[in-house]
């Protein structure tokens, strides 16, 4: 006869398991919509600076952004342990953390800061220092 705390681990064991495989699988949506919505972020900046001004690719494992003038670089990487993403600005990483909310909904958790981020932060967060340097925050 199992003891009523065992119980109760179990299941709450069970639940977690559960909300990190549906987490996990939401992973890859993520970074689709994230590399969407950024897409659309550099083509307005290449409205307004050039064709080329700003260029997104993709690969396996995530995008890398590149800007032209003045040259810089940003990747966005998939990163299954944490799970969410790792933002790489030459040897600075932003750790990006997704879960779930009710309804199926993600959140954005800035990691070092331990913040909630709304997708508008989020996108800033990857693309000002990279597309503006020049300019304050």
């Amino acid at each position: 006869m199992p003891f009523q705390w065992l119980e109760m681990r179990i299941a709450e064991e069970r639940d977690r398991r559960r909300r990190e495989a549906e987490i996990h699988a939401r992973l890859a949506p993520a970074m689709e919509e994230l590399h969407r919505l950024l897409a659309g972020c550099l083509d307005a900046y290449n409205r307004e600076f050039g064709v080329a001004a700003a260029t997104i690719a993709a690969d396996a494992r995530g995008f890398t952004i590149r800007v032209e003038e003045p040259p810089g670089e940003v990747r966005v990487d998939a990163v299954q342990d944490l799970p969410g993403f790792h933002v790489r600005r030459g040897e600075t990483v932003l750790p990006v953390e997704i879960g779930l909310l009710p309804g199926a909904k993600l959140f954005y958790r800035d990691q070092q800061a331990d913040q909630y981020l709304t997708m508008d932060e989020l996108t800033r967060k990857i693309l000002d220092r990279v597309l503006f340097p020049k300019l304050r925050e």
